[in-house]
């Protein structure tokens, strides 16, 4: 069976760096159009927008005078209407999952919403957070700035938290046990190239990507704007992973493929829609506009679980 070709984009990629970086979500998208009607589509966008830059991005569409503009491009009868699917990470969710999938046993989602959902209260938010980000340093080997965790500091802060009366103390005390499972992920980390580190969530939105687009049976081809963390050993295991789903992953320039483009507007977009709605201030007709869009296996937490 010949394969479709999907174009993808991400926004918001900051590696393993999930806390304190410049983003709190992570969104991936991939776009199923042919190339004249993507390059149709970004003549359209740069007619109605008319700014004389070069290349268009996300905030060209997310400025308060092109909202029409972007209400046209998700609109139900809209140019993506069924073109488009994105996939979102919450990145301080995906770091709870991350922590209870390694270190409990066993661990659950309902487990780790939990723990999202009642660690600031319980052990008060920047007590919580700096948790958390002794946890995301402890599994990397080369962390970005400061002073790297030692597994040794990271399970005497689990000890304390662990003391700490009620559920959630009760939930980070099943921690305790996963200092081998630490140990040899850091061993592993350090001796495979190929390995996905559990920090990132480029990879296992990739995955979401090609099933959603796969999911009639017909094989996909990623057609990816170029992503220095798709290895040539992670999108080998990526075809491990995916078996006949995935054809292939070919890298291109977004300026040279207008379906990228498209991809790279819904991404940005995307995140920011999300992040909004993350924090409170949320846009009710953009949220809605965005829904129809969104994976239902994003990895999100929220009363809606996001804009979804």
């Amino acid at each position: 069976m010949r394969p479709v070709e999907i174009a993808c984009d991400e926004s918001g990629s900051e590696g393993e760096n999930l806390l304190g970086g410049e983003t709190d979500v992570f969104a991936h998208a991939g776009i199923r159009m042919p190339g004249p009607d993507a390059a149709a589509c970004v003549r359209e966008i740069r007619a109605r927008i008319g700014s004389p830059a070069e290349e268009y991005k996300a905030n060209h569409l997310l400025r308060a005078k092109h909202r029409p503009v972007l209400e046209w491009l998700l609109a139900p009868d809209g140019p993506l209407a069924g073109r488009g699917h994105v996939h979102l990470t919450d990145k301080t969710f995906f770091a709870v999952r991350a922590a209870v999938t390694l270190l409990a046993e066993p661990g659950t989602e309902a487990m780790a919403r939990t723990l999202h959902r009642t660690g600031p209260a319980a052990f008060g938010a920047a007590r919580w957070e700096s948790f958390l980000t002794a946890f995301v340093s402890v599994l990397r080997l080369r962390p970005r700035r400061g002073v790297p965790t030692s597994p040794e500091d990271f399970f005497a802060l689990v000890a304390e938290l662990a003391r700490v009366p009620g559920e959630a103390g009760e939930l980070v005390a099943r921690f305790r046990g996963g200092a081998e499972r630490v140990a040899a992920y850091r061993a592993r980390l350090a001796t495979d190239p190929g390995l996905v580190p559990v920090l990132d969530p480029l990879v296992p939105a990739v995955i979401h990507t090609v099933r959603h687009w796969s999911a009639s049976g017909t094989p996909v081809e990623l057609v990816h704007d170029e992503q220095l963390a798709l290895t040539a050993e992670r999108v080998l295991q990526l075809k491990a992973t995916l078996g006949p789903r995935l054809a292939g992953v070919r890298f291109v320039d977004s300026r040279d493929d207008a379906r990228v483009q498209i991809a790279d507007f819904l991404a940005g977009v995307a995140r920011r829609i999300a992040s909004d709605e993350r924090n409170g201030r949320g846009d009710p007709v953009l949220t809605t506009l965005l829904r129809s869009f969104v994976d239902a296996d994003s990895v999100w937490d929220g009363p809606e679980r996001g804009a979804r």
